[in-house]
């Protein structure tokens, strides 16, 4: 079998993996929300073990099958959201250069820095979601049904429930500008997590090209990701779309920051006795309060770098 024969078999095995992880994810359960997060994961390891081919392919299978048991336009959400940002996500990660190039020891390896990687999951996820929110009308009605659906549901659960029409208007208020930041994050750690795992499991198969790289000393964001951030501050205080638009990058830029913040703290307890104890505090304090989030935001804030894993394995396939 050719390696292009290869490609297009496993892309298809990935496409159909990844729509039925989506697929089976519409239907209620406890674990809808994991098997939306890991339908990145078939795509990722595709691109990441075989070829951009196997990426394409795949996304263009799971498409198909989401459509077809779905809707056509629950199909390119998936894909907007998902199924591309993870085929470009793997594209990346395979980007490699020769070292000397940028002043490194001859006959090595630059791969496409960690940090750059992070800034793309950032902005990926806000160009997706920005057009998931045009397409769907995302603003004060779309809130507006959301939040009064959901406050009949805590009437049903609890009878004494009876807020009052100005906590109702100061709910959906926060709602609109909250929800785009929340799931902007939270999409952003999704597709990090997701390129992580599908990095070790590619690595274990012997198929990765790109080397492991050191997450606490390597995942920072770069400059230009301060320089986005600061823009969604600014659109923040627009009124209008330009706001929701804002609070979007706040979540996607931020988030990234954030993880930025505890990789260093990994990398500064590094041979500390009680670097356990002090990781596992960090992590549960934010779980439990996200004041620290705002900690561990600066803490990557002023640590910004572009990043990169240079190696003397075999020669990248393509170049950025």
């Amino acid at each position: 079998m050719t390696q292009q024969s290869t490609s297009l078999l496993v892309g298809l095995l990935a496409g159909v993996s990844a729509a039925l992880l989506l697929v089976s994810a519409g239907y209620s359960s406890g674990l809808s929300f994991l098997m939306f997060a890991t339908a990145a994961l078939p795509i990722l390891i595709a691109g990441l073990g075989w070829s951009n081919l196997a990426s394409i392919v795949a996304v263009a299978a799971a498409m198909a099958i989401v459509g077809f048991a779905t809707t056509p336009q629950a199909a390119l959400v998936t894909a907007v959201t998902t199924l591309a940002p993870a085929a470009w996500i793997a594209h990346l990660s395979n980007l490699g250069r020769p070292a000397e190039e940028l002043g490194g020891p001859e006959g090595a390896v630059a791969w496409y820095p960690l940090s750059d990687i992070l800034l793309s999951i950032s902005t990926v996820v806000c160009t997706g979601l920005f057009a998931v929110g045009l397409a769907m009308g995302y603003g004060e009605g779309f809130i507006g049904e959301l939040v009064d659906m959901f406050v009949e549901a805590l009437k049903l659960n609890n009878a004494e429930y009876q807020p009052t029409a100005n906590g109702i208007a100061e709910m959906k208020q926060f709602f609109l500008f909250a929800l785009p930041a929340i799931q902007a994050a939270i999409w952003v750690l999704i597709l990090l997590a997701g390129w992580y795992v599908a990095s070790a499991i590619v690595r274990l198969s012997g198929r990765s090209r790109r080397p492991k790289d050191d997450l606490p000393t390597q995942l920072r964001m770069p400059p230009m990701g301060a320089v986005g951030l600061g823009a969604g501050v600014v659109l923040s205080f627009v009124p209008g779309v330009a706001a929701l638009v804002g609070w979007t990058i706040i979540g996607a830029f931020g988030i990234g920051f954030v993880a930025a913040g505890f990789a260093i703290a990994h990398k500064r307890t590094r041979g500390k006795p009680a670097r356990g104890m002090l990781l596992w505090l960090a992590y549960l304090s934010t779980v439990l309060f996200t004041l620290p989030l705002g900690f561990f935001l600066f803490l990557g804030l002023f640590d910004t770098a572009r990043t990169l894993t240079v190696t003397g394995g075999p020669g990248p396939d393509t170049h950025p």
